[in-house]
């Protein structure tokens, strides 16, 4: 019952932290890679020992390709994407890369995305989480019909959708800020991982909400009298420890990706793990204790 007593701080730090989000998102910016403005991703892997990233960075700003992002690629590749290379600009980025020493190096893979693609790609990435947050509108809304007191069905699916707004723009924020201090790049991979957070942190939200409708539904059938916030606090109690240590257990498995795994899956794990906590902390803290004064509202439109 400690977060129901104590949902006003709860409610305060997520105001800060949405701020912070958003303040994130206007000053830094989301930079977009190839996939959604369109350019050309070119993959080469060295013979020989790779040199260093900072390296290679300098080689190919000297080269005139300032706006350009180098990540790693496996143990000795690197994968580049800049804006649509003409032909000499793309024998110049080889030649940038190989160096003076003309290091030996293999030319795996060499594509461009056109602007009109990487625009159709990123309204149909738009249009997917809109899709999902409908959806899952209109499922608690069905599953919900029968408790509705004192919060209506469809408040509860309004509660849900924004706090997945509240766990996307968040993880976005903090991919702004980061993207700007280390070059990274909004690709297919982060929208991959913001939908991967709307059905993770749904799952953990609606197992708080069902246990207050099964709650509900308890007290209905005995015709008990419980205060709607001892509901709602019994019930984030009887869920708590399942929350945390299914968060607990991703969390180390993302953990682990980011440490052991390979470059260009380490954003996706990071964004994923930024998630994972906000979402955990919106499931417990926020979710939940944010039905208590919707239901205060409602009830008292009635006495009125």
């Amino acid at each position: 019952m400690l977060i129901i007593k104590y949902r006003a701080f709860f409610f305060w730090l997520t105001g800060i932290i949405l701020v912070a989000a958003i303040g994130s998102l206007a000053f830094f910016g989301l930079p977009l890679s190839i996939d959604f403005t369109g350019g050309s991703l070119v993959e080469v892997a060295y013979q020989d020992a790779r040199p260093e990233i900072s390296v290679l960075k300098e080689r190919v700003a000297s080269a005139g390709f300032a706006d350009v992002s180098v990540r790693e690629s496996g143990e000795t590749g690197v994968t580049i994407r800049a804006h649509t290379l003409t032909p000499a600009e793309h024998d110049t980025l080889l030649a940038a890369l190989r160096g003076d020493a003309a290091m030996a190096l293999t030319e795996l893979r060499f594509s461009s995305i056109g602007p009109s693609l990487g625009s159709e790609l990123a309204i149909k990435a738009l249009y997917a989480i809109a899709a999902v947050m409908l959806a899952i509108v209109l499922y608690i809304a069905v599953v919900f019909r029968k408790v509705s007191k004192p919060v209506p069905s469809w408040g509860y699916g309004i509660v849900v959708i924004a706090m997945l707004a509240i766990d996307i723009i968040v993880p976005a924020g903090f991919f702004a800020a980061y993207a700007h201090f280390t070059g990274a790049q909004a690709d297919a991979l982060f929208v991959v991982a913001l939908l991967a957070l709307l059905g993770y942190c749904v799952n953990d939200v609606i197992i708080v909400f069902d246990r207050v409708r099964e709650r509900l539904h308890l007290n209905l059938q005995k015709n008990a009298k419980e205060p709607f916030e001892t509901t709602v606090g019994v019930s984030i109690d009887q869920t708590l420890g399942r929350s945390i240590n299914t968060s607990l257990t991703v969390a180390l498995a993302l953990l682990a990706i980011i440490v052991f795994g390979a470059e260009a899956t380490r954003d996706f794990a990071l964004v994923m793990l930024v998630g994972v906590v906000i979402g955990t902390f919106s499931s417990i803290c926020r979710s939940a204790p944010l039905l208590i004064p919707i239901a205060h509202s409602f009830e008292k439109k009635k006495k009125a």
